[in-house]
């Protein structure tokens, strides 16, 4: 991203009024980060920590799904989109919608088997340690590279804020922020990411009202001129309204399957983020927790509605060619909107209340979703690798929560390092990538283990080891990473694979090696079982009893078990 944010950049507003804008964002951002610190659990208890007694309603559920659920690079980039690609742009926010139809789809069920984690989700089909490691392979996986895009973003939004620019500005305000959100998250937990997220999605709710009815008073409340104006500033009237702007560069075949490509990814991969489906959690029952996402459905419709017309302004009102020379992403579309609507130089007492509101909704939309996320991967290493598998559940509900605690210092600091370590790169495809990992391993495992009977211990890991190196690999080997000029390293040349979307390739290759591990493990199960003088029969039983079984029956399916509260 550039730093040269028309919102903030010094020829845009004057000293007083940045002065200003400044103050109102202080006053306003951190009274909330100590609420978030103040609301954490008052004992040290796991189902406090991880799911915050799991009470929460279906409204206020909502409200901290949407908040999930729109993190910084949705309502940034999916505003750029519509601004600069029109129609392929609205897609983008279409897509975000649908994936929440998906998660209505998964939550009954998940629900039913929600532990602390998704490990626990997947020790219910397959326990033991290979489970939770893999599990926790492709949580962190997901995790870190979507940590890094937010982090990454955050920094140059608050450095153009404070009215910096440059590397080392950037990367203060990373640490600044990384700092932040890791107090909150050891400190609050669960209860203060829900306080921060209910907060975020309301604030983002009353800055997307009050910079909609700016822009349409602005067009006479008028949509047809609004899209008339917004084809006419994005430089391409003809083509604004009509899909193949976003992969227009490449040939149409390709381009066709990166556009569906790019779809596909969003609508599953979304639904199946670790941190997301950690909130499912959250509800005390599955009913209430279909009700959520039900809730959340018409929370983010609005608020992509908001960001269609946002998207739209945009281009009609700054124009998509400053926009794209600003940011070729076109994340900065949002803030130099409201930098336009706010006045510019002339900002006056409404227009930098303005500025306040939108530049608060951006930074504790980051700040809510870092923190979310960070608690995710916590739990993965503390949960599941530290508690179940080296300390094989001999663990005290304090000592767990303290190690989750230093887990997520570790967790933030890695992601700050990190960063600070590729600032001023162009990042963004790691949250494509993050995506289309979560939709190549976590979707098809979930699918599997919740309505398949069949589904083995080798079918888990299989799909998860599997989906997660044909994701990599196939990302590693595309345009994204090398050899075009908007590439991570454009010198570099290790693009054979063609598409800039991986997941109609890794996708079916995932399903496909959770059926063959799990048609494999269970022939090669009972020809072990007999060979320790066990019969194909006795092991099958011992696997369905749900008590302990030879290692030998773990490849065979097994039945659903009762879960204790204390995730064993």
């Amino acid at each position: 991203m550039s730093p040269q944010i028309m919102l903030t950049a010094p020829e845009a507003l004057d000293e007083d009024t940045r002065a200003f804008v400044l103050m109102g964002f202080l006053a306003f951002v951190v009274p909330i980060l100590f609420i978030c610190v103040l609301s954490g659990p008052g004992r040290d208890r796991i189902n406090e920590f991880y799911t915050a007694g799991r009470r929460l309603s279906s409204l206020r559920g909502a409200l901290v799904l949407a908040g999930v659920y729109l993190s910084a690079a949705t309502v940034l980039g999916t505003t750029g989109s519509v601004a600069v690609f029109g129609y392929d742009g609205l897609f983008i926010a279409l897509c975000t919608m649908l994936s929440l139809g998906v998660l209505l789809l998964l939550a009954l069920p998940l629900r039913e088997r929600a532990g602390y984690t998704l490990g626990d989700t997947f020790a219910l089909r397959a326990p033991g340690p290979a489970a939770r490691v893999a599990v926790a392979v492709v949580t962190l996986s997901v995790c870190v590279p979507y940590l890094v895009v937010q982090l990454s973003g955050a920094g140059v939004t608050t450095a153009a804020l404070l009215g910096l620019s440059g590397p080392g500005a950037e990367q203060s305000a990373i640490v600044m922020i990384g700092v932040m959100v890791v107090c909150a998250t050891v400190f609050g937990g669960m209860h203060g990411t829900i306080v921060i997220q209910v907060i975020k999605t309301v604030v983002l709710l009353g800055a997307a009202l009050a910079v909609t009815a700016v822009l349409l008073h602005r067009f006479h409340w008028s949509t047809d001129s609004l899209i008339e104006a917004a084809g006419q500033g994005s430089g391409r009237p003809v083509d604004y309204l009509r899909p193949g702007l976003r992969f227009a560069a490449g040939a149409a075949p390709e381009s066709t399957l990166d556009f569906i490509g790019l779809m596909v990814t969003i609508v599953l991969g979304v639904a199946c983020l670790p941190h997301v489906a950690l909130q499912i959690g959250t509800a005390p029952d599955a009913a209430t927790a279909r009700r959520t996402v039900r809730n959340a459905i018409g929370i983010v419709g609005a608020l992509c509605l908001g960001t269609a017309l946002m998207g739209f302004a945009a281009a009609a009102l700054v124009g998509a060619p400053a926009i794209v020379a600003a940011d070729p992403g076109g994340t900065t579309a949002l803030l130099m909107l409201t930098g336009e609507l706010a006045g510019g130089s002339s900002t006056h007492a409404g227009g930098a209340l303005l500025v306040v509101l939108v530049s608060s909704a951006v930074f504790l939309t980051s700040l809510a979703v870092v923190a979310s996320v960070t608690l995710a991967a916590a739990g993965a290493i503390a949960h599941d690798v530290y508690t179940h598998v080296l300390r094989r559940g001999r663990m005290t509900e304090g000592r767990e929560v303290a190690a989750a605690r230093w887990a997520s210092v570790g967790v933030g600091v890695l992601s700050i390092g990190l960063a600070v370590s590729v600032q001023g790169w162009n990042v963004l495809f790691l949250s494509v990538l993050s995506l289309a990992v979560a939709a190549s391993c976590l979707l098809p495992a979930l699918v599997y283990s919740l309505f398949w009977s069949g589904y083995t211990r080798a079918g888990l890991l299989w799909t998860l080891y599997g989906g997660l190196g044909c994701a990599v690999g196939l990302q590693i080997s595309g345009p994204v990473f090398s050899g075009t000029p908007l590439a991570l390293f454009p010198d570099w040349r290790l693009d054979w694979f063609p598409l800039q979307t991986v997941v109609l390739v890794s996708l079916p290759a995932a399903f496909l090696l959770g059926w063959l591990g799990s048609v494999a493990g269970r022939r090669r199960a009972p020809a072990v079982a007999q060979g320790r003088g066990l019969s194909a029969e006795g092991s099958r039983q011992d696997a369905g009893s749900g008590g302990r079984f030879p290692a030998a029956a773990g490849d065979l399916p097994i039945a659903r078990q009762s879960y204790s509260p204390d995730g064993r």
